[in-house]
């Protein structure tokens, strides 16, 4: 998962990217809000956080420009505690949730897994795919039980499938969720990290649609109930 982080002040900047990265996402930074809005506009992120007191443009104009232009990803606000009247201004302008300052890094990861589950529709932090389970709190992986040793990488490739089960999901897209924009980009190692999972959750959970990229799947006994 790809997120972007419009933040002002350098040490909160740093401190979000740090926390982020760390739990499993690709991560943007921009310090003002036309650099945020621009890529915003041009990148595709999966969620954004996003202070609204912004030098050169602010928040609020940033996110009812990207809204405007059809702009869905869902987005976290970021307000002083005393301005409640920015937490309306954003809500007005598009925003899905908000976090006052000072917060809890914790927090900030909470409601964005949150964010996150409810855009791909799912409702639980654990998401499952028949016995295959992912834990976005602890960012983990088991396959009936027994936990999965995954890199980086990995996790996230397995993460974004998992979110979309059951969507054909282009190479190109994988590419684009699961690198930050400053990350030598090579789509070939898809294919490596699609091999080590398989040799990991089962080869029939992930299928190649040739051509058009790979869909996550529950395998067939798993549906059925029949092994054999």
């Amino acid at each position: 998962m790809r997120i972007l982080v419009v933040e002002d002040e350098a040490d909160l900047r740093r401190q979000l990217a740090d926390a982020l990265t760390h739990a499993g996402y690709a991560v943007d930074l921009a310090a003002d809000g036309e650099d945020g809005h621009f890529l915003g506009d041009t990148e595709p992120y999966d969620a954004v956080i996003l202070d609204l007191g912004l030098p050169k443009m602010d928040g609020v104009t940033v996110l009812e420009r990207w809204r405007e232009d059809g702009k869905t990803f869902p987005v976290m606000i970021l307000t002083a505690r005393d301005r409640w009247s920015e937490k309306v201004s954003g809500f007005d302008a598009g925003a899905d949730d908000y976090v006052t300052k000072p917060f809890y890094t914790e927090e900030v990861l909470a409601r964005l897994r949150a964010l996150l589950r409810r855009a791909s529709g799912h409702a639980v932090a654990a998401i499952e795919a028949g016995s295959l389970r992912l834990d976005t709190r602890a960012a983990r992986a088991t396959v009936n039980g027994e936990p999965i040793k995954l890199t980086a990488h990995e996790y996230k490739v397995l993460s974004y499938l998992i979110h979309h089960q059951g969507r054909v999901v282009p190479r190109t897209e994988l590419v684009e969720h699961i690198y930050d924009q400053d990350f030598d980009r090579d789509s070939n190692t898809i294919e490596v990290f699609i091999g080590r999972l398989r040799k990991k959750i089962g080869t029939d959970r992930i299928q190649t649609e040739r051509g058009l990229g790979y869909r996550l799947v529950v395998p067939e006994e798993e549906r059925t109930g029949v092994i054999g």
